[in-house]
């Protein structure tokens, strides 16, 4: 993978592992911006809208930057890849559960995502299926039992049998697209490829858009101002951009380890800002999967020198 890691444009640990829980929180925070954004405008609009907005934000973002340029042949296929898989399927299918299905709720089954890499991996990569990324499987997959069991949510209501069932599918584009970009051969940087990735992603979900809903309906607010520009710039075109800081500064581990954060944060912000509830089934839920996917995520090598050390 082609990298630019610039001396210059490294932080200190801290500020580095400072940045990265920021971005974690607005990540966090986007969920429920996007669950309150689908009272103004339909689930497929709101995607669109969102990632044309990101798309003049990070554009702009490149220019100044000096990085706009168009993207070389061998990379065409990640652009359309993650633009379809990431950004076109994940983004809207989430919106479309997001009608059904809280905003916390959607974040933990979201972020399933890397339990669904593993097997996925060890199919099309090679990767080994080791006794812990199967713990890592078994602890989410009992998390995923709890959020979705008969007496933590109304299972009667086929409005909840659809939306997370959409939001499952959403986490294994999501996860097929991770693999997909673990086989790619690169040759730019992911941030470099990230404008057109957002581009193509918007002109796909509005086609989507006008194929399933039609001419877009939008009741424009001060506040749905407001909440289109949270995701359009800080949680998607600036914090992309600082992860590509944060990313030159820290180990890969760290991050991954930093970005677990974002299922507590989007749990918490969407019961502080729309009062859902919490109860015990959720916090458990919370619990197996972030700590399975903490789990999976940790190299083998880390755990036996904290072993060691702890001895």
């Amino acid at each position: 993978m082609a990298s630019d890691p610039a001396p210059s444009a490294k932080l200190s640990p801290a500020m580095a592992f400072g940045l990265l829980l920021i971005i974690a929180l607005s990540w966090g925070m986007s969920w429920p911006v996007n669950k309150a954004i689908l009272s103004y405008i339909s689930p497929l609009w709101a995607v669109a809208t969102r990632l044309w907005a990101a798309a003049a934000v990070f554009g702009i973002i490149c220019l100044l930057s000096g990085k706009l340029r168009l993207p070389p042949r061998e990379d065409l296929p990640m652009v359309v890849s993650l633009a379809l898989l990431h950004m076109g399927l994940f983004a809207g299918l989430t919106s479309l559960g997001l009608v059904y299905v809280s905003a916390g709720r959607t974040v933990l089954v979201a972020y399933t995502t890397p339990l669904w890499v593993f097997p996925l991996a060890w199919l099309f990569a090679g990767e080994a299926l080791t006794g812990q990324r199967l713990i890592a499987i078994a602890s989410g997959m009992l998390g995923l039992a709890l959020l979705v069991n008969p007496l933590s949510i109304a299972w009667n209501d086929s409005g909840v049998l659809t939306g997370h069932a959409l939001i499952l599918l959403a986490a294994v584009c999501w996860a097929i697209s991770i693999v997909y970009t673990r086989l790619h051969k690169w040759v730019s940087s992911p941030f470099d490829l990230l404008f057109w990735q957002l581009l193509l992603g918007a002109m796909l979900t509005t086609a989507a858009a006008f194929l399933f809903e039609g001419w877009p309906v939008i009741r424009v607010t001060p506040h749905f101002i407001l909440l289109l520009l949270y995701g359009s710039t800080i949680s998607t075109s600036l914090a992309y951009w600082a992860l590509n800081t944060v990313n030159r500064s820290l180990p890969a581990t760290t991050t991954a380890i930093g970005l677990l954060a974002v299922p507590l944060f989007g749990v918490v912000s969407s019961m502080i800002t729309l009062g859902e509830t919490f109860d015990m089934f959720t916090l458990a839920a919370l619990l197996l999967i972030v700590g399975g996917i903490a789990v999976g995520t940790v190299p083998r090598e880390s755990l036996r020198l904290r072993g060691s050390r702890a001895a």
